[in-house]
């Protein structure tokens, strides 16, 4: 069994499920996939929406989320973001957990700047990417990206972050839940354990 997580940096509920991503990864093998979440039908519009609104709802209703699990968060100054530069830093760095880790840490842990290639010159050093300006602007890593969100698209992805398991699909902010109860039944299932309760 393996799931596949899709994401993207400039969602701050994408940042708030890695930490259950973590626990996942003990259990199973989760393939990270990155993608551009302004293409998907319901996108991350309504999570700027309101951010942006007077009450900044969403802002503070992460914070919560983020206090609640003991996460640290700050938000970046210029949230919400355009993330496509994050995305390509990510696939240039072979979308490894090491990456995906490190780039969440540098937009939403320490809330620094991500939207332009330069803001996150220093990060693509750091994964030991030489030139990381280039590697971002690079045709392949665009390609890559982009195949990817189509993929995410055709297998009916509409939000991030997004936790597949075979066909079965958990969308948003109530993902992780959803993901243990499925783990749990599963667990059942193969064990027996749902026939015996049943009896």
């Amino acid at each position: 069994m393996e799931a596949y997580w899709y994401f993207d940096f400039a969602s701050p509920f994408s940042y708030l499920q890695l930490t259950k991503v973590r626990e996942w990864r003990a259990r199973m093998p989760v393939t990270p996939v990155p993608i551009i979440a302004r293409a998907l039908p319901k996108a991350i519009a309504d999570s700027e929406a309101l951010a942006i609104s007077s009450d900044g709802s969403v802002e503070r209703f992460v914070r919560w989320r983020a206090k609640a699990a003991g996460i640290p968060l700050t938000f970046p100054r210029s949230y919400p973001f355009n993330s496509s530069a994050a995305l390509r830093l990510c696939v240039a760095a072979g979308s490894s957990w090491h990456a995906i880790e490190t780039i969440f840490a540098h937009l939403w842990g320490e809330g620094r700047e991500g939207t332009l290639a330069e803001d996150l010159r220093s990060v693509g050093l750091a994964l030991g990417i030489q030139d990381p300006i280039r590697a971002l602007g690079s045709s392949d890593t665009v390609a890559t990206l982009r195949a990817s969100t189509t993929a995410a698209l055709a297998l009916g992805v509409s939000s991030v972050p997004t936790v597949r398991v075979g066909g079965e699909l958990f969308h948003g902010t109530g993902a992780a839940e959803q993901m243990d109860e499925w783990l749990a039944y599963s667990r059942m299932s193969t064990s027996g354990e749902h026939r015996r309760i049943a009896v």
